[in-house]
């Protein structure tokens, strides 16, 4: 099962369920506040592999992170910032051409640049 952090749109959510990916996001855990290695930390004691996220930052911190948790695998979403619907279209077009995998105990960007 895969996390989204706070600042991934819920609706993702939906788009992933599209492709057979069972997700769900922090804030319906209330999640919303804690911090990157807190975050990663509850995520793991309830069941979840993977992070999608937008911070960059958390990226940098992931080395850390992944050292404690080493089946826990995080994705930095490098889509461009837009409203809905065009980010979904955007996401779903993006992982027709390359789905995310994740890599246990990495931090992975998606979608790599072409």
């Amino acid at each position: 099962m895969w996390l989204l952090d706070a600042n991934i749109d819920v609706r993702v959510c939906e788009i992933l369920a599209e492709f057979g990916v069972d997700s769900r996001t922090a804030e319906s855990f209330g999640w919303k506040e804690l911090s990157n290695g807190n975050l990663v930390a509850a995520a793991v004691e309830n069941g979840f592999t993977c992070l999608l996220t937008r911070d960059r930052l958390f990226g940098e911190s992931a080395a850390r992170t992944l050292k404690q948790f080493p089946a826990f695998a995080i994705v930095v979403i490098q889509l461009k910032q837009q409203k809905w619907p065009a980010y979904g279209q955007d996401f779903r077009r993006a992982w027709e051409r390359e789905p995310i995998v994740p890599s246990a105990g990495r931090c992975i960007a998606w979608p790599n640049p072409s």
